[in-house]
């Protein structure tokens, strides 16, 4: 049963995510910086696996000021953490065909806390670019609270309500480049 290496092209993948602000609209941003692989086995997910590492620093919402806010010590202190990993623990679910959804549960460490995480993802497909090479496509979202990794920091409005949300939804678009094949021993 063969199992295929897969390198993460950040030039056409995106790590995104979204939290409300005052209760009532949603702000999204982004992590530019990025890299991972992506061990696929169609045949066999439960050999399977995915490791990512994301720059902290490399937030981007659009807003300078808002992210030096994020970068600061009162959320992400890049300083003191400057990645987020995740390391899948087990891939579940049919990889074989375009479309297909299957899940990812892995540790995700951020802010120097590490907990299990769920990832409902798709398999997008596959394809040939025009210099040869064969790259795969998924997406990924999961949904976690950011208090269970140490970020706090909130203010309370004088309506009610805080100005950070906890529930922070992140979605995942990855392409990735198929570095080589590896043999795996049938059990």
């Amino acid at each position: 049963m063969n199992a295929n290496t897969w390198t993460i092209d950040g030039t056409h993948s995106q790590v995104e995510f979204a939290v409300k602000h005052m209760m009532f609209t949603t702000v999204r941003g982004r992590f530019d910086d990025f890299e991972g692989t992506v061990v696929l086995s169609p045949n066999a997910p439960e050999r399977s696996s995915v490791a990512v590492e994301i720059k902290t620093g490399s937030i981007d919402t659009q807003v300078d000021a808002r992210d030096q806010h994020l970068r600061s010590a009162d959320f992400f202190d890049v300083e003191k953490y400057p990645t987020i990993t995740f390391r899948s623990r087990r891939v579940e679910g049919d990889l074989s065909e375009p479309g297909n959804a299957f899940t990812i549960v892995g540790d995700l460490t951020l802010h120097g806390v590490t907990r299990e995480v769920v990832l409902n993802a798709t398999f997008d497909g596959t394809g040939s670019d025009p210099w040869g090479n064969t790259r795969a496509g998924f997406s990924a979202e999961t949904t976690i609270d950011r208090r269970d990794f140490g970020l706090t920091w909130n203010q309370g409005l004088e309506t009610g309500g805080v100005l950070v949300g906890q529930d922070v939804k992140i979605q995942l678009a990855v392409q990735a480049v198929k570095e080589q094949a590896l043999e795996v021993a049938a059990d």
